[in-house]
């Protein structure tokens, strides 16, 4: 199971079930190819079809929403959201939350990153917006640095932002992040050599807070590493391309280890049909250790790698420990055919691939030899189940029922997996083993009677997503916490949720989330 290349869907059950060794026992038998649906309380509202469907019908009626074993505690909709949320809590006990907002649009009220105080989680209160040029719209790269205290972001606009990186104190007063620097990296305002000024998408900080990672998914599609050892003035170190940029792999998302020596990057491949083309899409595992101990003129170099076919425009990676073994949590955004609207779906469907984006769960024990484990997929993402899903997205550009965000409770011992599932919404997975993951609870949100000027979903989504009760796109960072067993996140349309877990669903006895763990 080393490299997973063109999968008809009877290959890939084949292919999971005999997934063994990397984590877990087989003992309770085959694997099954979907995730095992959650078990929920009397009074949820369950899914009616297909784990993870929101059937034409319920389309068209108007979404009312669905839950199991989550229940709305708060909601702060402001303009809505977009891309990306993170969190911090100071010294004085403030529960702050970060979200992003889509660019300049008719009828905004806030631009910007929106601060928020989630002390009360049942009053999440918007306190300041941050409209410094990278905090107009940070796309996916909004993150926090717990070690050091700081936000940041770069211009991000969907890979169309300038050179801009912010960073923001928050050692004070969490409510009120406070500007450090705001500079054009790559160029002669950053203080070093002039090369080609960065260009904003994604971003994650190394866990000492010294160095923050981009990748601007367009054009020159490299990856570079910022200085942030003096906040107010970052600065470029280095920017190289993924391994197969010569066949079209571009940048995305990324994860640094604990000690900064390694990076987990992701490798964008549009998705092909064609058996005789190889696999772009997946994980490239990078030695960093040059830029970690600022050696002069550092390189990086390519230890592992790692690409399949059902799955395309890889998203970013989370590296944990699930039960003390290393593991790389991947999320695609797109299907074994790439983007997932009606022709690209059918077409996969046709080929018996996967046509929708999900979570995997990779073994790096031997990280020259990175090995998928699991997949976390639902009943929508089965080529079984084609016929019943594809009458769902008529009309839809984009996205649908496909993965885009996940975090876990405890990078060094998670048991619990977050994600954000577009149009289905909020999943909460067990991975305490990790060769077999299962469902314990999710959470959609019921369709809004507007389009929130803030949220991407309108403006991408097609003619299925412009209000009137549409299902939203939930698609940011999901953050779990353990010691009040709730979550927050945001979700596109409906803005800030915060959720809380009911029927002893989570959090799991040895479950813990210190503060700071998962930002």
């Amino acid at each position: 199971m080393n490299k997973l290349h063109g999968l008809t869907a009877v290959a890939l059950a084949v292919a999971v079930a005999a997934c063994g060794g990397g984590g877990g026992s087989n003992d309770e038998g085959p694997i099954p190819l979907t995730v095992p649906k959650a078990s929920c309380g009397a009074g949820d509202k369950v899914e009616t079809a297909l784990q993870g469907q929101v059937p034409a019908a319920m389309r068209a009626a108007g979404f009312t929403g669905f839950n199991c074993n989550l229940q709305l505690a708060g909601q702060s909709r402001g303009d809505g959201g977009n891309w990306q949320s993170t969190q911090f809590v100071d010294k004085a006990g403030h529960k702050c939350g970060y979200h992003g907002t889509g660019a300049v649009t008719a009828g905004r009220t806030q631009l910007g990153v929106r601060a928020l105080d989630l002390t009360n989680s049942a009053n999440p209160t918007h306190t300041v917006s941050l409209t410094t040029p990278a905090m107009l719209d940070p796309w996916e790269s909004l993150k926090v640095n717990e070690r050091r205290q700081m936000l940041a972001a770069d211009n991000g606009k969907n890979g169309a932002g300038g050179p801009e990186v912010d960073i923001y104190d928050l050692s004070g007063d969490c409510r009120f992040p406070q500007l450090l620097g705001s500079v054009q990296v790559g160029t002669a305002a950053d203080g070093g050599a002039v090369t080609t000024p960065i260009i904003g998408h994604e971003g994650s900080w190394a866990p000492d807070g010294l160095t923050y990672y981009g990748g601007g998914r367009t054009v020159p599609n490299n990856y570079y590493a910022v200085d942030t050892t003096n906040p107010t003035k970052p600065k470029l170190l280095l920017a190289w391309l993924p391994p197969k940029s010569a066949s079209g792999g571009r940048t995305h998302g990324l994860s640094i280890s604990d000690d900064g020596n390694r990076g987990y990057f992701t490798q964008i491949g549009t998705g092909n049909l064609d058996p005789a083309l190889a696999a772009v899409n997946g994980l490239f595992i990078l030695d960093l250790s040059d830029i970690q101990s600022r050696k002069a003129n550092p390189q990086v170099r390519v230890i592992g790698e790692l690409y399949w076919k059902d799955g395309a425009t890889a998203q970013h990676t989370i590296n944990v420990k699930i039960g003390g073994k290393p593991y790389i949590i991947f999320v695609d955004e797109a299907g074994s055919n790439g983007v997932t609207n009606t022709a690209s779906v059918t077409a996969a469907c046709n080929a018996g691939m996967v046509p929708f984006p999900y979570a995997r769960i990779i073994d790096i024990a031997d990280e020259k030899a990175p090995k998928i484990v699991s997949r976390v997929m639902l009943e929508t993402h089965d080529p079984a189940n084609c016929a019943k899903v594809i009458p769902d997205i008529a009309g839809l550009a984009i996205f649908t029922y496909g993965s885009h965000y996940c975090s876990v409770d405890n990078r060094q011992n998670a048991t619990t997996l977050a994600c954000g599932y577009f149009n289905s919404g909020i999943r909460v997975f067990d991975i305490r083993n990790p060769l077999r993951p299962k469902e314990i609870a999710y959470y959609n949100p019921a369709g809004v009677a507007t389009a929130s000027p803030g949220s991407n979903h309108a403006q991408f989504g097609g003619t299925d997503a412009v209000g009137n009760g549409k299902p939203d796109w939930c698609s940011a960072q999901v953050h779990l916490d353990a010691p009040s067993a709730s979550l927050w996140t945001t979700c596109q349309d409906n803005g800030v949720l915060v959720l809380k877990f009911t029927n002893g669903a989570w959090p799991f006895p040895e479950s813990s989330t210190p503060a700071g763990m998962q930002n």
